[in-house]
């Protein structure tokens, strides 16, 4: 979340900011695979996130505070290509990084457009007809 966020906050590619992890030695226990490929997403289809987030929330992405939006962000490449991940999973984890570092109601935001974005993503799953 802290490289999506420094995205929206700094003229930085996410090639960039996913170098200057690369580069920082405190982030040993960190699953490098699953945070490369996630960068990978939200780069790839920043666009398609922003139509659906776009589509599913109050307000245009440009307007959601940047901490959601790098939680939502990072909750819809999970969505879109880890379904190895079940979608309550990601979105408990979404809601537990907005409660912890978003706004005082952030959280219930991100939960309504994420349980939202879940059924446009993984219909399958969230109707129990997979």
């Amino acid at each position: 979340m802290q490289a999506l966020y420094q995205a929206l906050l700094s003229e930085q590619t996410l090639s960039d900011i996913q170098g200057q992890f690369e580069e920082d030695s405190q982030l040993e226990n960190v699953d490098r695979e699953f945070f490369d490929a996630l960068i990978a997403e939200v780069d790839r289809r920043r666009s398609d996130f922003d139509e659906v987030i776009g589509r599913l929330a109050d307000r245009p992405v440009t307007q959601i505070d940047p901490v959601e939006c790098a939680v939502l962000y990072g909750a819809m490449a999970e969505l879109s290509a880890r379904s190895d991940v079940p979608y309550r999973v990601v979105i408990n984890e979404a809601v537990s990084l907005a409660k912890r570092f978003g706004g005082t109601e952030g959280h219930r935001y991100v939960n309504a457009v994420l349980d939202r974005a879940a059924v446009e993503l993984r219909p399958e799953e969230t109707t129990g007809t997979g």
